[in-house]
């Protein structure tokens, strides 16, 4: 046991006693930053005065899209879908409801997570006011919450005014769903329409607390005697008078709602309607497609539109359609079919204008089943719908997919370097930031694009390269967290200068010697050697121009070609000799003279489970007192191979595999060596924060790494050549399998990085094995491509711990290993979605408000069709006005007063007991006078202190024990409003406000109290014995009948 317990400790210890080796504090994989749209859309936010668009996945992850091309991603603590998802507009407040019904708040500003709010019920609706911080939640029972967020702490706070669905709907006998919420634009602080799932329509006025419209439901289902329910509404009014419901059978019906409060008009006759005043004629009905979305856009009289989407799992030609609701066009509907791609989940309109032509443009945002976003222009669909019964129609929209902007193709291969010093300022990055094509439509860009100088490889820090399915070569300027285009080869030869359509599979770049080489599928190599720096030329944004008009003759000095057998796996350079090893998937090794190019041997190495050479290393080692350049070959079935590199011979014929292969993914020699002197050129990095290895002591032992998919492996590199199996360290992937490796290195030491299929990340110290940090980053999945096929994913990993893995056409992850290591300029800048300079401007102010009243002629026009056939008038109501500010002043109030305090106290009794007290007994029989009576209470007092402060003469609250104030200041003679609400309701005016006149109305109540509890007692006695002489009678007569 001793002994050991000494091998092992000896075996931890770093080869030559380096004592300064990689440690778990030195490392710490994250993310640095997400460019593109992420994988799994599910749900859109806009903020139309920002500028800034949210866009939720199913992994719940939230990706911010502002102004400038910033970008930022949120990742919730639940990685669940969004059920809602919210903007306070222009505050820098996104409100997210996940499937947990759990309301998170997100701090915009700071990308924090301010609050988490949870909810008991099931959340069904959710709104946010647009002119305050307070927020609606219906559940699945039919109750109403009012939230309000504390802009100071972030916080989500649950006021005391709730909507009970005993007093909101109009059969509270049957439980129903709140399936929308919305406030009424002209009055949200008044009045807010509820629609419930079984179709019944609420108009609530939120002061006196109670409903003033009710209408749909089973009254007007009786009618049609078929069973629906609601799924979608809108608005089709800036008003608020007109509000469009979708079905669950594909009816779209347009109700009345009033604009202003019904005065002294009985419910049973003036607020209460059984139908709707018209109906949508679509194809949706004849189906019987479920409406899912209703998105009402306001124009001018002849341009307002309504975007009706069908549900996303019924097959549909046009699930998507535009109406145009016109007054002024002909007897027909006119509409518009789009035929989208795939069912969509959701849509949004976003818009973008020039500050120097002030020209608006509109584009309709659509997030497709399987998370892929479409887009098209607005304006089109707009343009389409007028013009479309014209002799000369315009062309149908266009649908586009939104995905990075810079490829045609997908990316096959990729490598990245980023060790190379920094030139250019932040200041050019940030202005190159602003004129780059954006993702999303937010802003207008130039119309030529932003024009990058490049000169050279050399002014770069993080050089991308990639490789693509169509035989392109691209370059990009990645040193900050968005690829910059800066060249692209797209020639096949000296004379061919087309892409020649073979997807690329190797690629080897020497920054030094200036030499790209290039392998494809079709067992192609070209090797491009580039002139000396610095280049004139200048790239647009827009494309490669430069490199598609002109060639390459400005950057390629020369261009060689030569073919082997195979697709190309692997490619690699000798520097001492300038010798090209080429790796086939047939299993073949070729060594070229560069120069040529001839081919000095190839080689075949066959074998029974899987051919292919993934990797070749060059070595120089000592065998047997003599130095030898050696060729090292790993291949896909773990098995390591070495060659004599200048005539070819296989140094010996038993491979080193182990004992259960599985599929290779890396090789990499481990030479102590080579990392001092790579820690030397890294000391003179500004990013280094350690110092350079001790030189004492370095072993020239070196070793050969194998990973596979099922486990890592570490050979003695002297071992490995001369043919003898001997694991020095081992780890088994025991929970899931590894999809790909690579090594880093620090100024000190070298770490290995390992991704695997579940996403999880761990780092590994080298040669031992063992693990330093673990951790998995939301959204990162690699899959290895099969057999003749390309991935997917890309990945380029480079020397200095840092990789872009792209996802497709649509995102692309910049991942760190190290800790205090930053390799990327301009992150803050280009995270800043949310402008706290930014004002509402007086034009955004003025759009608002542009509609000063509403037309009458007609409903809609040709549009609608009236049910019961006939052109009757429709009664329009006198639109109603508010102060924004001091209606939400008035609704902290009314919201911090329990309207239905019996409601609450049954909520409350379920927690805790209390005591009962005679001001909590209520004779009453009305239910609407205590909670009026609270609202008005409170709402007085809070009137009254506003005055007496605007007076200048502050008065104080007084409580039960205060004691009474010896005069108060006189008031008008007139009395108001509220005096004559207090009078009405029993409480005593300003002028009788003394605390003598109280206390004696406070006894003749409890006295009063007192006797109503007798009389109420006498009264259920005898009703007691009513009801027991009606037992004994109805037992005589059944005895007498038997």
């Amino acid at each position: 046991m001793f002994v050991k317990k000494l091998l092992v400790e000896k075996a931890s210890k770093k080869p030559g006693g380096i004592s300064d080796a990689l440690k778990a504090s030195d490392v710490d994989p994250h993310l640095v930053f997400h460019y593109g749209i992420p994988l799994g859309c599910c749900m859109f936010a806009y903020d139309s005065l920002q500028k800034i668009l949210a866009i939720s996945t199913i992994d719940g992850r939230i990706k911010l899209f502002g102004r400038d091309n910033s970008q930022a991603l949120l990742e919730s603590d639940d990685a669940v879908p969004s059920k809602f998802l919210e903007f306070i507009q222009n505050q820098g407040i996104l409100v997210n409801v996940n499937l947990k019904n759990h309301i998170e708040v997100w701090d915009l500003d700071k990308k924090l997570l301010s609050h988490v709010h949870v909810l008991k019920e099931d959340i069904t609706s959710f709104t946010v006011m647009q002119s305050g911080s307070y927020m609606y939640a219906g559940d699945s029972v039919g109750n109403i919450k009012v939230l309000k967020i504390d802009q100071e702490l972030g916080h989500v706070v649950q006021m005391k005014y709730i909507i009970p669905f005993s007093a909101s709907h109009g059969n509270p006998t049957e439980v129903s769903a709140v399936v929308s919420i919305m406030p009424q634009p002209t009055a949200e602080s008044k009045r807010i329409l509820l629609i419930f799932k079984d179709g019944f329509i609420t108009l609530w006025e939120i002061r006196e607390s109670k409903a003033i419209l009710v209408t749909g439901g089973s009254m007007f289902q009786s009618v049609n005697s078929e069973a629906k329910h609601v799924t979608s509404a809108c608005w089709v009014c800036p008003f608020g008078s007109k509000v469009a419901v979708g079905y669950s059978n594909g009816e779209i019906l347009i109700w009345s709602v009033p604009t202003s409060k019904l005065n002294n008009e009985p419910a049973s006759e003036s607020s209460i309607q059984n139908a709707p005043i018209c109906k949508l004629i679509l194809g949706f009905r004849s189906d019987k497609i479920p409406i899912t979305w209703l998105k009402w856009s306001y124009a001018d009289a002849k341009a307002t539109r309504l975007y009706v989407m069908g549900a996303s799992d019924v097959a549909f030609t046009s699930m998507l359609q535009v109406v145009l609701l016109n007054e002024h066009t002909e007897s027909r509907t006119i509409k518009l079919g789009l035929h989208l791609t795939e069912p969509c989940v959701d849509m949004v309109i976003t818009s973008r204008s020039t500050e120097q032509s002030k020209v608006r443009e509109d584009f309709l945002l659509l997030i497709g089943k399987s998370g892929k976003i479409y887009m098209y222009d607005d304006c089109s669909i707009e343009r389409y719908l007028l013009q479309c019964q014209s002799r000369s129609p315009p062309s149908l929209p266009k649908e586009v997919m939104l995905k990075m902007p810079f490829a045609d193709s997908n990316i096959t291969v990729a490598k990245l370097t980023t060790d190379n010093p920094a030139l250019s300022s932040d200041v050019d990055y940030i202005l190159l930031s602003k004129d780059i094509p954006s993702l999303v439509p937010l802003e207008t860009k130039p119309k030529d694009g932003c024009h990058y100088q490049f000169s050279g490889f050399g002014k770069v820090k993080n050089l991308y390269i990639t490789g693509h399915s169509d035989g392109a070569i691209n370059f990009w300027d990645l040193s900050c967290p968005f690829p910059i285009p800066v060249l692209s080869l797209k020639q096949q030869s000296e004379d061919n200068f087309s892409l020649s359509g073979v997807a690329l599979s190797a690629l080897y770049f020497d920054r030094d010697s200036r030499i790209l080489v290039s392998g494809d599928q079709s067992g192609m190599v070209r090797i491009f050697q580039f002139k000396p720096e610095p280049y004139t030329t200048e790239n647009s944004f827009i494309s490669f121009q430069v490199s598609s008009k002109k060639g390459n003759n400005h950057v390629i000095q020369s261009l060689k070609v030569l073919k082997v057998n195979g697709s190309v796996l692997s490619l690699n350079i000798s520097h001492s000799t300038s010798y090209l090893a080429i790796g086939s998937d047939q299993g073949d090794v070729s060594l070229v003279d560069m120069e040529g190019p001839s081919v000095i041997f190839q080689s075949h190495i066959a074998s029974d489970i899987c051919p292919g050479i993934i990797s070749l290393q060059f070595k120089t080692c000592s065998l047997q007192n003599f130095e030898k350049n050696v060729l090292v070959a790993a291949m896909k079935d773990s098995s390591v191979w070495a060659f004599d590199s200048n005539t070819g011979n296989m140094l010996t014929t038993s491979m080193v595999r182990p004992k259960k292969p599985s599929r290779a993914l890396f090789m990499q020699i481990l030479d102590w060596q080579d990392l001092l002197v790579r820690g030397a050129n890294m000391s003179n990095s500004p990013d280094t924060s350690r110092g350079s290895p001790v030189e004492e002591g370095i072993s020239k032992q070196s070793y050969i790494l194998i990973c596979s998919e099922k486990a890592a492996y570490v050979y003695s590199l002297i071992h490995a050549i001369q043919g003898v199996k001997k694991v020095h360290y081992k780890k088994k992937f025991n929970s899931t399998s590894c999809c790909w490796a690579s090594t880093f290195y620090t100024a000190t030491d070298v770490g290995l990085m390992l991704l695997f299929t579940s996403g999880k990340v761990e780092i590994r110290s080298l040669p031992e094995l063992s693990l330093l940090k673990e951790t998995s980053i939301r959204g990162l999945r690699y899959s290895t491509p099969k057999q003749n096929s390309s991935s997917d994913n890309s990945i380029g990993f480079s020397n200095c711990g840092d990789f872009v893995m792209v996802n497709g056409d649509q995102e692309l992850f910049i991942v760190s290993v190290l800790l205090q290591k930053e390799s990327f300029r301009i992150l803050d800048s280009i995270s800043r979605v949310y402008r706290k300079e930014l004002m509402l401007s007086q034009e955004v102010l003025a759009s608002g408000t542009m509609i000063q009243k509403e037309k009458k002629k007609g409903i809609f026009g040709s549009v609608l069709k009236d049910i019961t056939g006939s052109k009757k008038n429709v009664h329009v109501h006198e639109v109603e006005t508010e102060d924004t500010k001091e209606s939400i002043e008035e609704l902290l109030t009314i919201f911090s007063t329990a309207n239905f305090p019996s409601e609450v106290e049954n909520r409350d009794n379920q927690e805790d007991d209390f005591d009962l007290d005679i001001d909590d007994i209520d004779l009453d029989d009305s239910g609407e006078k205590p909670k009026e009576h609270n609202i008005l209470a409170s709402l007085n007092k809070h009137k009254l202190k506003f005055q007496a402060f605007t007076a200048g003469k502050l008065k104080q609250m007084k409580s039960k024990n205060d004691k009474p104030i010896a005069k108060e200041e006189q008031q008008d003679e007139k009395p108001s409003a509220v005096d004559q609400i207090k009078k009405k309701y029993g409480f005593s005016s300003q002028g009788e406000s003394s605390a003598a006149k109280m206390a004696e109305n406070k006894l003749h109540e409890n006295l009063r109290k007192l006797q109503g509890i007798s009389l109420k007692t006498t009264e259920m006695q005898d009703t007691a014995k009513s009801f027991s002489s009606m037992a004994r009678e109805l037992l005589r007569t059944t005895e007498q009948d038997k």
